[in-house]
């Protein structure tokens, strides 16, 4: 027997509307066929047609006389009209034989409504500006306060299935699953196994956790119920835990279907990270009841829960265990291949040049996220308009790099030639030292012009590969390049300048990092000092002075040893540039002039540069 579903609100407003019509119709046409039955006449023509004897019937009130005609008059058989006081009005109706009466005018319905209208006039403007601050807050209604927001889409309104979604290969092998077990929810569980009760996909921004959700939802052709964390959470005690039951109740009817929640850190922290004394707020009460709901949730009913997050952990640990949260499903930035896959997903919408090269296009884009590579084809797209150009080429794409990586172009932001000249050989000297070091990215691109907010320059180094792990040297290296603009001002100028500060906050992270958490330092032994460290997805941890777990004496061979590391680079790089002073001389006065050197000049300028000297060991 098939369920009963309520009539929708929508459906009872459009009857209502109908009604209101109907009676609407009939009133107006009562007033018109009235009007065509009385005639008004003035006073004068009724004390003649009186005397006349064409009156058969009147009734006076106080203002008006309505009367009846013994023969209709123009078509009417009534009249009305103003009344005049004269005091022999009753004789004369009396010698002609009318019959007349008085009528009593009742004023009551006219009182009432003088009371009414304003005070309902004045509801009404309260009701309206009430629901619309209500709206704007995200309230709704005050019937509706614990209704979910959820919107919901079906498979037409999806329209995104895996072949939309790239680079992330073993996110999309994992969800899989999930398309078999919504299509064909009992021969999945033929050998007694059960589809996880919940999916938590957990990346940096931008990685694709919301697109894959509907990708799953696009390839399983079910309903969609889409929400955000912070919509459960509201100034009301109870509405978060309401909605969390509307909206579950809902998904057990429309089965199967899919509940995803993003950013679910905004409703899943962890309880007692509020600072509330007692730790009974709103948000907890929601998060016991998600609680709740996942316990009681029957995976077979065909409901499945996906939920996102880039802030797992402070995630409360009781979703994240067995039973609630199964299964964790990790979407991370692209490698160079997956980056490769982003990029001819989106250059289906526009025209490519023929001498774009992709796989280049990736090598300078390590790190970036899918949603930094749509925004990169955007860009380079808006180049190519810009310019006129019929196709988009590689210049754009370069260009684009550049304004995602560095800022804006800054042409009108005129420098003296002074400082051109110390930009020009702080520039060269990042350039000159990543060349004459072995295993560094190769150089790109080496500008002088201003960008963004505070870069009076900047050199772009080339990956040649993705990379996970480093090396000392190669740490060390890292720091050498990022010395090199200040080394190529203390040698040329024998001054320093303010040119390098992001340089030395780099350089510091660096060496510090490399003796406190990868314990790099052989006077500190094989130590992490480190206690807080990044977070799960790369979040800059830290640790107060009350925190720490080492004494002072340690924390000042923590402070000895990356001082050391500096020094001793800034020296290396110092005698790498020295070695290399004509090439430096040669290779600023040309960027002075061009402005911008790229690779193949950079290439042709450094022919005769020395290679560096490899780095010491560490115990040397």
């Amino acid at each position: 027997m098939a369920q009963k579903t309520p009539m929708e609100p929508k459906t009872k407003f459009n009857t209502w509307y109908v009604v209101l019509a109907v009676a609407g119709v009939l009133l107006l046409q009562y007033f018109y066929g009235l009007s065509q039955q009385v005639e008004p006449i003035p006073y004068s023509t009724f004390e003649k047609m009186l005397n006349e004897g064409q009156i058969k019937s009147v009734a006076i009130s106080d203002k008006q006389i309505v009367g009846e005609f013994k023969t209709p008059h123009e078509g009417k058989s009534r009249f009305v009209t103003t009344r005049v006081e004269p005091p022999e009005l009753a004789d004369k109706l009396a010698q002609k034989g009318v019959e007349f009466r008085g009528v009593v005018e009742s004023t009551l319905f006219r009182d009432i409504l003088s009371w009414i209208l304003p005070i309902a006039l004045f509801f009404g403007v309260w009701w309206f500006l009430i629901r619309r601050m209500a709206g704007q807050q995200g309230v709704g209604g005050f019937m509706s306060i614990g209704k979910s927001h959820a919107k919901i889409y079906v498979e037409s309104d999806t329209r995104v299935t895996f072949a939309d979604v790239a680079g992330v290969d073993e996110a999309k092998e994992e969800l899989k699953e999930i398309v078999e077990f919504l299509k064909n929810p009992q021969d999945y569980g033929r050998l007694g196994a059960r589809i996880p009760k919940g999916i938590l996909l957990v990346g940096p921004p931008g990685t694709g956790k919301t697109l894959l959700a509907r990708a799953v939802a696009g390839e399983a052709g079910v309903k969609f119920f889409s929400i955000s964390g912070s919509e459960f959470v509201e100034m009301f005690v109870g509405v978060g835990a309401a909605r969390v039951r509307d909206l579950f109740e809902t998904a057990r009817r429309d089965a199967p279907a899919i509940i995803f929640i993003d950013e679910l850190d905004a409703l899943g922290r962890a309880r007692g990270m509020s600072g509330i004394v007692g730790g009974h707020d709103e948000r907890e009460q929601t998060l016991n009841q998600l609680l709740a709901e996942l316990d009681g949730f029957d995976p077979s009913t065909g409901v499945v829960l996906l939920s996102a997050t880039n802030r797992p952990e402070i995630l409360d640990p009781a979703l994240l265990r067995a039973g609630r949260f199964d299964r964790q499903v990790l979407v991370d930035r692209p490698d160079k291949k997956g980056r490769v896959q982003i990029l001819n997903v989106h250059i289906k919408k526009i025209r490519l040049a023929p001498d774009v090269d992709l796989e280049k296009v990736a090598a300078l884009t390590t790190g970036f996220t899918g949603a930094d590579l749509a925004n990169l084809v955007n860009e380079a797209a808006l180049m190519a308009t810009r310019r006129r150009a019929e196709q988009v080429a590689m210049e754009d794409f370069t260009a684009g790099i550049e304004r995602i990586v560095a800022g804006l172009e800054k042409r009108n932001r005129v420098m003296n030639p002074r400082e051109r000249e110390v930009v020009a050989y702080h520039e060269m000297g990042h350039a000159l030292t990543a060349l004459a070091l072995p295993g560094t990215d190769e150089v790109h691109k080496v500008s002088i012009i201003p960008r963004g907010i505070g870069a009076l320059g900047y050199t772009i180094q080339r990956p040649t590969d993705d990379r996970y792990i480093m090396t000392r040297a190669e740490l060390l290296n890292r720091i050498a390049v990022l010395l090199g603009g200040r080394a190529a001002e203390k040698l040329v100028f024998d001054h320093l300048s303010t040119g390098a500060a992001d340089d030395l906050a780099k350089v510091t992270d660096i060496a510090r990092s490399m003796v406190m958490r990868f314990g790099m330092d052989e006077r500190l032994g094989h130590v992490s000092y480190d206690a807080g460290g990044p977070g799960f997805l790369g979040q800059q941890g830290g640790q107060t002075y009350l925190e720490r777990r080492y004494s002072e004496d340690t924390a000042k061979h923590i402070d000895e040893a990356v001082k050391r590391i500096v020094d001793e680079t800034f020296a290396r790089v110092l005698g790498i540039l020295g070695d290399n002073r004509a090439i430096l001389e040669r290779c600023a006065r040309t960027l002075l002039q061009k402005e911008t050197l790229v690779e193949a000049e950079l290439r042709d300028l450094t022919r005769d540069l020395k290679p560096a000297a490899p780095v010491r060991r560490a115990a040397e």
